[in-house]
């Protein structure tokens, strides 16, 4: 027996969102680091974005803030200058690029805590609890 499901007006075979997942993934797979990065925060958005009519816009906004994250870009050069920093291997431009390249990343991270804090604040929960809500832990140090 074959299952089906009900999407608005149209009825969708389980068969058929297999197959359709099964060749999305294999598209997905086939992606640079920088085109999946962009896909997944896309995809990101478009989840944001089917909740949103169910929450008040401020919370939309900050949700989206909170899920923004750090340029696929930013974040892969910034982990090739720490690993040639631990090598003992930067240059001085390099060592520049680092300190800036930190400073962007603590940025975003800052502008991420405040607006968990503001919807924690909107929603009445304490700070840890939204976290663990929206399943998001805390950054490990690294030195």
């Amino acid at each position: 027996m074959l299952k089906t499901f009900h999407r608005g007006r149209h009825l969708i075979w389980y068969d058929d969102i297999l197959r359709d997942t099964r060749q999305l993934l294999k598209v997905i797979n086939e992606l640079s680091d920088a085109d999946l990065g962009q896909f997944i925060e896309g995809a990101l958005l478009v989840r944001a974005r089917r909740r949103a009519p169910a929450l008040p816009s401020e919370e939309t906004a900050l949700l989206l803030e909170i899920n923004q994250g750090i340029p696929t870009d930013l974040r892969d050069r910034y982990q090739g200058l720490l690993e040639k920093r631990d090598e003992g291997a930067l240059t001085d431009a390099e060592y520049a690029e680092l300190l800036e390249s930190n400073e962007q990343i603590e940025a975003i991270g800052v502008k991420r805590i405040e607006a968990l804090a503001e919807l924690a604040t909107i929603r009445q929960v304490p700070l840890l609890k939204l976290m663990e809500d929206l399943g998001i832990q805390s950054p490990g140090v690294r030195s």
